[in-house]
């Protein structure tokens, strides 16, 4: 039997792959630069092909059949395998290039993603660097990404990670002038007789609960007249008098010492792990992946 691959067929495969893996024709169409119609027409020719159903579609969901899984168990691996060995082909003749897509949100971005870009970009001129940079709390590997920075209570269990610096710990802030109209919170709890910034979770209907350590974690609902789903718009109202903010150390540190805010309720504001480098465990690592994760870890 002829096993030889026609580029038909290696064109099927991959849709089927990225479908199977994302379980969305439309993430893995985006992710491939196809439209969602033309990856379909894909699958659905190598099904016929093979004479058999590879995936179950709903206009809510797709999943896999057995015959699908089984498909996805063979050739997942070794068109993982094709790709590496033509990117470590195209390295070893032009030196490293490919897209590598980052997430990380915007605090861990400003640490550890834009102080590199500058010289990332002079020693590997043929990478491009794809960077979200926002608070949403997403599927890496769903929303295609290569590797993501996130706090290390958000890193999801199947990732590597890598710790990028020490832990952190969150601060109420307000200005002097705001101390001297409406004083100080002796307790946590006391902050719920107090103008609040609350910050919102993109994504999140609900502010969040802000957390506080005694014997153990525990939240409290602030209160507020402000409600914004940025962290830096939250640092810059207290700044100008809005209320008590919560925000990350290193963030209100240069305005503490500089007199123009006051720490808070500091005898509960524990630290916690900081920011990690995660992404998805794998036999091979495009070299450009490899070269922005070294990079990030030389820089941290």
């Amino acid at each position: 039997m002829d096993t030889t691959l026609l580029s038909a067929d290696y064109q099927q495969l991959r849709g089927f792959v990225a479908v199977a893996q994302a379980l969305s024709f439309s993430r893995a169409a985006s992710a491939m630069g196809v439209s969602p119609s033309a990856l379909s027409q894909l699958v659905r020719g190598l099904e016929e092909r093979l004479g058999t159903r590879l995936l179950n579609r709903t206009t809510r969901s797709v999943s896999l059949t057995e015959a699908g899984a089984a498909l996805l168990a063979r050739t997942g691996p070794a068109l993982a395998e094709l790709g590496e060995a033509m990117l470590q082909a195209r390295a070893g003749r032009e030196g490293i290039a490919g897209r590598v897509r980052v997430h990380a949100s915007r605090f861990a971005g400003e640490l550890h993603v834009l102080p590199i870009l500058a010289r990332f970009g002079r020693d590997y001129p043929d990478v491009v660097l794809d960077v979200s940079l926002d608070d949403t709390v997403i599927d890496i590997v769903a929303g295609g990404y290569d590797v993501a920075i996130r706090i290390g209570e958000l890193v999801e269990r199947d990732m590597v990670a890598v710790a990028l610096g020490k832990e952190m710990r969150q601060l109420a802030v307000a200005t002097p002038d705001y101390v001297a109209a409406h004083g100080v919170p002796e307790h946590p709890r006391d902050l719920l007789r107090h103008r609040c910034i609350r910050w919102r979770w993109p994504g999140n209907a609900a502010p969040y609960h802000w957390e506080f350590w005694e014997e153990g974690w525990f939240q409290v609902a602030v209160d507020g007249p402000l409600i914004l789903d940025d962290k830096q718009a939250c640092l810059e109202a207290a700044l100008q008098g809005a209320g008590i903010a919560f925000a990350i150390e290193p963030k209100v540190r240069e305005h503490i010492a500089a007199g123009r805010l006051v720490p808070m309720l500091e005898r509960w504001s524990a630290p916690f792990p900081g920011h990690y480098l995660c992404y998805p465990q794998q036999r091979h690592m495009a070299p450009a992946v490899r070269a922005f994760i070294d990079a990030v870890r030389r820089g941290a």
